[in-house]
């Protein structure tokens, strides 16, 4: 499993819990609202909208609050304030950082990054410094249920159109290209597997593998900057040992 899918798993733990929970609903009613101003509040025409509220279904964001979200920001100029920006760095070890934010200012929201970045070993990039070393591709998680076998679940995956696979600790990993990611993944629950994540995502094209201090280090980085109220989603190219990941997981 690459170092993107590992952060994601650990991800959904954190935010499982209450405190985390409400920062959690807004960076997705943000995305909701952003999504509801560019392409209008259907999800069958806006497929933006349509990922945003199966993102927020994946972390059990209750129905009303989706739908509250979405006439909020049908009647209200809210959303046409805030800017969408993808900032570019580096953190400990070489690793690339790409960080995605939805801001109504911008000044702040570099201050903040640049000042968490420092913090903790890392450093903010020029546009176009690390970009370079993703791809944007559609990546769906699916964890076995018991009695399947993750050899038949990654077949399947390829015969309804995915473009590359990847089997482990009870997981399959499925990329496809952006625009086929909502028909794959609801082929995919058709036949029974349960997709725990479905997402347009960056996915670095190859990783970097931390030792056991600066993957620590690395994984603080990363929690930090979820943390940032603007930043709504955080890849890089780390590469985590399976010891780390089980211990800060736990913490």
């Amino acid at each position: 499993m690459g170092g993107h899918s590992h952060w994601t798993q650990i991800k959904r733990q954190k935010w499982a819990n209450d405190a985390k929970r409400g920062q959690l609903f807004s960076k997705l009613s943000r995305e909701i609202a952003v999504a509801v101003k560019q392409g209008g509040p259907d999800p069958d025409l806006n497929p933006r909208l349509r990922l945003a509220i199966e993102r927020a279904k994946e972390h059990n964001m209750p129905a009303e609050t989706i739908e509250r979200a979405i006439k909020k920001a049908s009647g209200s100029e809210e959303a046409s304030h805030f800017q969408e920006i993808r900032f570019e760095g580096y953190g400990p070890g070489g690793v690339a950082i790409l960080i995605d934010v939805l801001t109504d200012n911008r000044n702040r929201t570099v201050s903040e990054i640049r000042q968490v970045l420092a913090r903790n070993g890392g450093s903010l990039g020029e546009t176009g410094s690390v970009s370079w070393q993703f791809q944007q591709r559609g990546h769906i998680l699916i964890e076995a249920s018991p009695g399947q076998d993750l050899d038949d679940i990654a077949l399947v995956a390829i015969d309804v159109g995915a473009e590359d696979v990847q089997i482990g600790d009870g997981r399959v990993e499925v990329y496809t290209q952006p625009s086929d990611l909502h028909l794959i993944k609801e082929a995919l629950l058709k036949r029974g597997y349960h997709v725990t994540t479905a997402e347009v995502a960056m996915i670095p094209k190859t990783t970097v593998t931390l030792d056991e201090k600066v993957a620590v280090q690395m994984l603080r980085l990363l929690d930090a900057l979820e943390d940032l109220e603007d930043v709504q989603r955080v890849y890089s190219n780390a590469e985590f040992p399976d010891v780390v990941l089980m211990e800060y997981a736990k913490g």
